[in-house]
């Protein structure tokens, strides 16, 4: 047995002892949902907690505990979990007959659209309801606007569930691979990958098949890929590679949209894209996603177009509930940016290098990506690595989820239960602050990180 086996074997006998509750729950849920859950990332071994409420900073648990939480609704949540400003609102409109599915048309959307267009600097809008099926719609627009085929992403990058995109997202050995049985090979084959913060290679790709290409779609801060700004130099190669070759510059703004100011994190860079998307932070807690950019492009998805994408809407597009919560959280973003962004920025420099300092006293060298760079100053986020070498700089995803580079399994696995042990909740190593995450939190995630190094080295 190797030692993080070892490590989860102990781990596992001690976490069904502190969340006795976990077995029977998950062993009911599987009993109808296969592997006892609807969303695999979370459900980790060995078995997942149930939670019973989430307010601010915490979660409750069935088993009564009381948890510091740094995933945070997949990131989205800046204002903490279940905020009044966002509660109040949907209680005062749906006790007053509005707020369900109607189907029907209403001004609200055409104030918010307005809204987000003045903070993000593009032209059309088009919501739509989760992350993944706005980077599709994206793509598809790029495709029918340039008549061509290929689709760049970056190794490592993830841009949702669906088949334009399901290749080159986990490292087996490298990223040529496709994610997922049940797509067709033409699909695969017609997304090549290229290397985050690689300017000169993203430069070969353009060379080679520019003319081919329809789309780079690429996140201006990596999400799942290991919490990285882009460096200014790649995304105005970027920019300037699509310009030339005549391809739509995409970015996926899923995770760093409103995360970082009132808007895009383009708008630190000065680099425009063609087409942005998001979703998480603007739906204030509800299924809200979104597609902006130029004009000629959105108009593809009107029935009028002579080469129309059949971006039509879902049933629940553009929801009144979800509306009305990304309403009210955008207005206060934009109210008090000058506000919340520089503590948010504050509080993470003060986590990470907390973190970080936190371990080292135990004994144990971890890296903590999430760190600005000269344009985005204000992060408030965080992933804890622990790099098989000291000294090595987290640039790329190939070096996060590369085994070679860093145990991936004592991030994903070990640390997840020894943090939950000392009632912290992590994703990926660490998370998100919000709004309502604390001076006094943070002492708490430092004592998590001594007790969970601790029970790492025992």
């Amino acid at each position: 047995m190797d030692e993080n086996a070892r490590l989860l074997d102990r781990l596992s006998r001690q976490y069904f002892e502190e969340y006795p509750s976990a077995q029977a729950e998950f062993d009911r849920a599987e009993e109808s949902l296969i592997d006892g859950g609807s969303h695999t990332l979370r459900l980790f071994g060995p078995a997942p907690f149930r939670i019973v409420g989430a307010s601010g900073s915490r979660l409750t648990d069935s088993d009564g505990h009381e948890i510091l939480d740094f995933w945070q609704g997949h990131y989205a949540n800046v204002l903490g979990h279940n905020p009044p400003l966002i509660t109040q609102v949907l209680a005062q409109r749906l006790g007053g007959g509005y707020g369900l599915h109607t189907g029907i048309t209403e001004s609200l959307q055409t104030d918010f659209a307005a809204l987000l267009l003045k903070l993000i600097g593009a032209e059309k809008i088009r919501f739509t309801s989760s992350g993944a099926l706005a980077d599709m719609y994206s793509i598809m627009l790029a495709r029918a606007f340039t008549g061509r085929p290929l689709i760049v992403k970056v190794g490592g990058g993830w841009q949702g569930a669906h088949p334009l995109a399901l290749k080159g997202v986990s490292f087996r050995d490298g990223y040529d691979h496709s994610e997922s049985a049940g797509l067709s090979p033409n699909e695969v084959e017609s997304v090549l990958l290229t290397r985050y913060n690689d300017p000169e290679d993203l430069t070969g790709l353009f060379q080679t098949h520019g003319d081919r290409i329809a789309c780079f779609i690429v996140e201006p801060w990596m999400g799942m890929g290991g919490f990285m700004p882009a460096t200014p130099e790649y995304l105005r190669t970027a920019r300037e590679l699509t310009h030339k070759y005549g391809a739509v510059l995409i970015f996926d703004e899923i995770i760093s949209g409103f995360r970082f100011c009132a808007g895009g994190v383009f708008k630190l860079y000065g680099v425009q894209p063609d087409i942005s998307t998001y979703a998480k932070v603007i739906g204030g807690g509800m299924p809200l996603a979104a597609v902006a950019g130029r004009e000629e492009i959105m108009r593809l998805c009107s029935p009028g177009s002579e080469r129309r994408v059949k971006f039509d809407g879902g049933t629940f597009s553009a929801h009144p509930a979800a509306l009305l919560a990304g309403n009210a959280l955008v207005e206060y973003l934009a109210e008090h940016e000058n506000d919340i962004y520089p503590r948010l920025g504050m509080l993470g420099e003060k986590m990470r290098r907390g973190v970080e300092e936190a371990f080292a006293r135990e004994g144990i060298y971890v890296q903590c990506t999430g760190y600005g760079n000269e344009v985005v100053t204000d992060s408030s986020l965080g992933m804890i690595h622990f790099p098989v070498e000291e000294g090595i700089r987290l640039t790329c995803p190939d070096q996060v989820w590369n085994p070679a580079v860093c145990d991936v399994e004592r991030r994903e696995k070990v640390l997840k239960l020894a943090f939950l042990l000392e009632k912290v909740y992590v994703m990926h190593g660490l998370g998100v602050l919000s709004t309502e995450h604390t001076e006094d939190d943070l002492e708490w995630l430092f004592a998590a990180c001594e007790g969970a190094a601790r029970r790492i080295k025992t």
